[in-house]
């Protein structure tokens, strides 16, 4: 099991914790530090969508200028942006038997596909 995210993220926290107390050592990747690959961007968009990979919700989005978010029309363009603005990547991602499970953190998700 691989959990990828940033460790200062509050989700990637409570996702980390549950699965600590739910006895799984995942391995974790952090993107911020160590990036991402647009394959394994392209992976996750097409297991979740690229709509839900993309964070619209979050600070770093936000912050990204009008044209800049108005240029994000389909999963090429959200994956060129993503690999540009890691912290725009939604948190974190589950893979468990390189797979991609879970996107977030939703603690009945994590109790329904994982145990």
């Amino acid at each position: 099991m691989i959990i990828y995210g940033i460790p200062n993220c509050n989700t990637v926290k409570k996702a980390r914790t549950w699965l600590a107390e739910n006895k799984f050592n995942p391995e974790f990747r952090d993107f911020k530090k160590n990036g991402i690959t647009a394959e394994k961007l392209n992976e996750w968009c097409d297991t979740f969508g690229w709509e839900k990979v993309l964070n619209r919700k979050g600070t770093t989005w936000k912050k990204l200028s009008k044209e800049q978010q108005d240029g994000v029309s389909d999963q090429e363009s959200a994956v060129q942006l993503l690999l540009q603005y890691t912290s725009a990547i939604k948190r974190p991602v589950v893979e468990l038997n390189q797979k991609a499970l879970l996107i977030g953190f939703d603690e009945g998700s994590y109790e329904t596909l994982l145990k």
